[in-house]
């Protein structure tokens, strides 16, 4: 049989009507089966185990017999191109994101000195106790320690706009109500706020070791946050421990884990439990007064999670957000009044410092680089602390690396040698002119020294005491980037200088904001150079990885030609042309950084254009004549186009429109019983839909099915019934049961349908081998849609339950479609168009091109302790729902894949059937998906040095791979599927003929 005679052929009548009829629910359900069914489909494994052994050799003969060389081509060719994608992938994540960079080992009294050309050679000895470390380091600084003692109170995920306001804007009265005492510490000058800015990734671990070492970290520290190991770079903690300080820690582990061995004191709680807003910082405070009595530390962290979780749950604007505030609010009344009020005329004075790791987005969320995600905050707490004659104690600019060195400096520490921040002078305000002059020039030093390993060549060896010697050169070896540093150096110690010698009160005060001006300019300009230098890549590995992906596109695109030009004639349609403008398309789009931030509107218009070429086909074939029914045809499409407009308008999605008003935002202002009653809506929506999608008394095992599904179902709708009266106290680890089982239920049908369906069917159809096949990929297809339908509307969060059906019910339509007798589309179309309707519901549940849309909390619905394999593998199929869901309806799509006159109770012509049930299949999306990921990592690499590398860029390469381990795994469960059933059917029929 030839490629164009099986093209012009339909479907059997009979039989793809009968497929039809039961996806759209239209079909009286099939009589019972009266003979025990159960009992017949295990006499296969009570068979004995030589007879077993005999049916397998003579299956394994006749796939010997058949004409496999293509099938084993295609084998070949396509397990080829995974591996050199999967190298190719592997070595680009490798070069293109390194471990950034450090300067090995501990500032120490050489910090002190101002570096020379030669390399610093004045090591400290190893053998100075702790007490002669911190009177040398005291002695060398010319600063003597304000503090003796310093809280650090870490409020996880504290926007600091909701404490300082935003620009000249006082912060929202909500938010201004429920820190009345904060705002009084600022209101009278008794405090100095910040607005840190965090570099992305803006997860806790990544900004916790910027706030201690001042360094900022590789991009992919977003994945090390949830398995944090050991910090062993110089740090703050490290240089205070040197020292002799005693510390004592309280709140979220990561700081158990990045510095183990130096607290005196410790209770560590799980930070990612993100369900839990109320324990997490009761057992922070329970500690509270204790420590804050205690006199035998020097160092107390409080790190409150709370306030991170309620936005995780609910979004900035949650009922719980104010509650939350005031609690914080009240802590840090107490530690004001208790630690620092007291200790007015004393010699001893401790430094309150309340800090957040990043901000947070409209929907709680964090992890890219927006405003609302990086507006971190910094306040600073102190008897000494008081802002400039001319300065502010709101609306300060600053970075979340300028911590480090203020810190540092403070309590009379070496800066740490990574440190790429900058003194905050008006933390200062209490020192001297000559202490403050001494500050940033100690920081000037130490950025030398950073400027130093990153331009080899870079010598400022300046003693003058003007510029002359300067101007003319001498004194400088660098190249123009080097010299252009020097310069502004030399200009900030000039100035420095003349202040030294001036006698003139005037001219000295005038001399000194010279010099302080001189020397921010340099260290502001040294440490923009230093955080946005892009990482040293090794563009020979980048090389070599990009032509590993480019031949493994390559393999791809030729495979799926050789296939089709024996499978299909040379005509295209306008569908075929489409989809190939739209994939060229899709990889163009990627050169452009807004259309990567915007992707949701590529493919909601790809998709909808597809499907409406599919409705111009139907009404173009009914007016030919060809069709008779338009109705029949029309509505699946039309269900499809409308639910993809609700789709789109539910979530903005993007980045640069996200907030501009949208369905979700507007569920989310009203009541939560609203949104639990469109949670319970699409659970039993969700469960009619599938009761009359298989046939329930075709057999026991259906029947089985059902029940388990019904179970399920209503442990879900449980699970939302006790979320909605339980929406203010979210803390009920009670029902973890309820996820578990669901799981279990789920996970037991679905293997269950995958392994018995097939020699059920076979059992009954043994005289139509060809109906059973269809029929039992078909309900295996149901069984893995349904029950992952299922399993979103427990993970996803309930304002997505709408979407999730939705989606369900666009995939059902489009199977509804192709499954029609007079269906025209060919078998890779049919898939192609099953892909781009997974790729624009992805976006339709909410997701972005950027990191902080990525569901934290339902992650770990039903787990009790915490295990990263577990929360990340649920963060996935939370992530990839709805491209997972349309490898799964592919399956269901195979049973229109599938031809009568490639089976026949005589013989079944292998090749033919595998080509179009599991050749197509596997190789469109594996396709689609190389072309965008090759296509897309040659951009990356042609941008690497772009501005927006690593809040626009990057993020996306991180979700193509993983869109990519979505596809692999989609591709092996149809493969397997579809291999697993054909091997049950034949096996049946060679045991029975036998």
């Amino acid at each position: 049989m030839t490629g164009s005679d099986r093209l012009g052929s339909r479907p059997d009548t009979s039989t793809t009507r009968l497929i039809s009829v039961r996806v759209r629910s239209q079909t009286k359900i099939l009589s019972s089966i009266s003979k025990p069914i159960l009992l017949s489909c295990l006499l296969p494994f009570r068979a004995p185990c030589l007879s077993f052994a005999r049916s397998l050799l003579l299956q394994l003969q006749s796939l010997h017999s058949m004409p496999s060389s293509k099938c084993s081509t295609l084998a070949l060719g396509i397990s080829m191109a995974a591996l050199l994608q999967i190298a190719g992938i592997s070595l680009f994540l490798f070069g293109f994101f390194p471990v950034k960079p450090t300067l090995p080992g501990f500032s120490g009294s050489e910090s002190y000195q101002m570096p020379s050309c030669d390399s610093d050679s004045d090591a400290e000895r190893a053998d100075l106790s702790s007490e002669q470390r911190k009177f040398l380091y005291e002695e060398l600084s010319g600063i003597t320690p304000v503090y003796d003692r310093l809280i650090l109170m870490v409020i996880d995920g504290l926007p600091a706009e909701f404490i300082l306001g935003k620009g000249r804007k006082p912060p929202a009265k909500t938010m201004a109500e429920a820190m009345p005492y904060t705002q009084y510490l600022l209101a009278n000058e008794l405090a100095v706020g910040f607005h840190a800015k965090a570099a992305p990734p803006t997860v806790t671990m990544p900004r916790l070791k910027a706030m201690m070492s001042g360094a900022i970290g590789g991009f992919l520290d977003v994945a090390f946050n949830f398995n944090t190991q050991a910090f062993l770079d110089d740090n703050l903690l490290d240089q205070l421990y040197r020292i002799g300080w005693r510390m004592v820690m309280l709140g979220d582990n990561t700081w158990i884990k990045l510095f183990p061995n130096l607290f005196s004191r410790q209770d560590g709680v799980g930070s990612f439990f993100v369900k839990d807003t109320v324990e997490v910082d009761f057992n922070v405070s329970r500690h509270l007064d204790v420590e804050l009595a205690a006199e035998d530390w020097n160092l107390l962290i409080l790190h409150y999670l709370g306030l991170d979780h309620v936005g995780h749950i609910g979004g900035r604007q949650s009922i719980l957000m104010a509650p939350k505030l005031k609690e914080m609010d009240d802590i840090i009344k107490e530690i004001h009044m208790q630690s620092i009020i007291p200790q007015k005329n004393s010699s001893s004075q401790t430094l309150l410092v309340v800090v957040s790791d990043h901000g947070m987005t409209e929907a709680g969320n964090h992890g890219g680089s927006s405003y609302e995600e990086t507006d971190s905050l910094a306040l600073f707490v102190g008897n000494g602390i008081r802002t400039a004659s001319n300065g502010k104690s709101v609306n300060n600019e600053a970075f979340q690396v300028d911590i480090a060195p203020t810190l540092a400096l403070l309590f009379g520490v070496p800066i740490p040698k990574n440190n790429i921040g900058v003194t905050l002078t008006n933390v200062f305000q209490s020192l001297t002119e000559e202490q403050r002059l001494k500050a940033l020039e100690l920081n000037s030093w130490q950025l030398l020294r950073l400027l130093r390993a990153n331009l080899p060549r870079l010598c400022c060896d300046y003693s003058g005491s003007s510029t002359s010697n300067l101007n003319s050169g001498t004194n400088l070896r660098a190249d123009s980037t080097g010299i252009n540093f020097c310069i502004q150096y030399a200009k900030a110690v000039a100035a420095h200088d003349y202040w030294r010698l001036q006698n003139n009160s005037t001219l000295r005060s005038d001399y000194f904001h010279i010099a302080s001006e001189s020397y921010e300019l340099f260290l502001r300009n040294a440490s923009e150079w230093l955080s946005h230098r892009a990482t040293d890549k090794p563009i020979h590995i980048l090389l070599v990885a990009v032509v590993f992906m480019f031949f493994s596109c390559l393999l791809f695109v030729c495979l799926t030609c050789w296939l089709f030009c024996n499978t299909y004639n040379n005509l295209w349609s306008s569908e075929d042309i489409f989809i190939f403008i739209a994939i060229i398309l899709h990889a163009i789009s990627f050169g452009s950084s807004s259309f990567v931030e915007e992707e949701q509107y590529t493919w909601h218009f790809l998709t909808t254009t597809l499907y409406l070429i599919f409705l111009f086909t139907q009404i173009r074939t009914f007016l030919k004549g060809l069709n008779r029914n338009l109705s029949e045809v029309m509505s699946p499409i039309i269900l499809v186009l409308i639910s993809g407009r609700i789709l789109r308008g539910w979530h903005q999605g993007g980045i640069n429109w996200a907030h501009l008003p949208d369905i979700s935002k507007l569920l989310l202002q009203l009541s939560p019983s609203t949104i639990t009653f469109l949670h319970i809506t699409s659970i039993l929506s969700l469960t009619v839909l599938y009761s009359n999608s298989i046939s329930i008394l075709k057999s026991q095992f259906n029947l089985v099915l059902w029940l388990s599904y019904l179970i399920g179902a209503c442990l879900v709708l449980l699970q939302s019934i006790k979320n909605n009266i339980a929406n203010t106290i979210l803390v009920d680890h009670g029902t973890t049961w309820i996820p578990q089982a669901v799981y279990v239920i789920g996970g037991i049908s679905v293997i269950s349908s995958l392994f018995l369906l097939p020699w059920i069917s076979s059992v009954r159809r043994k005289k139509d081998i060809f109906l059973g096949i269809r029929e039992c990929v078909y309900d295996i297809g149901s069984a893995y849609v349904a029950f992952w339908c299922l399993l979103q509307l427990l993970l996803q969060q309930p304002v997505n339950a709408i979407p999730v059906l939705l989606i369900y019910m666009q995939h059902r339509a489009s199977v509804s479609l192709f499954a029609d007798s007079v269906s025209v589309h060919k078998d890779w179309v049919k898939v192609a168009a099953l892909y781009f309707l997974g790729l624009a519901g992805h976006f339709g549940l909410g997701n972005t091109n950027s990191l902080a849309t990525i569901d934290v909390a339902g992650a770990f619905i039903g787990i009790s302790s915490y295990s990263t394999v577990l929360s990340g593998v649920l963060m996935f199929c939370i992530t990839y729902a709805s491209p997972i869901l349309s490898h799964l309806s592919m399956v269901m799509c195979i049973s229109t894949m599938v031809d009568r006159r490639v089976i026949s109770c005589k013989e079944i012509d292998w090749r033919t059937l595998l080509e179009s049930t599991v050749a197509i299949p596997s190789l469109v999306p594996l396709v689609v998906n190389s072309v965008a990921l090759t296509s897309f990592t040659v951009v990356l690499l042609l941008m690497r040095n772009h501005l927006f590398v690593w809040s626009v860029f990057s993020p996306k390469y991180l979700y193509l791979c993983a869109s990519t381990v979505s596809v692999y795994l989609g591709v092996l469960l149809i493969a397997g599927t579809v291999f697993y059933t054909c091997y049950v059917f034949t096996l049946d029929k060679r045991k029975h003929q036998t």
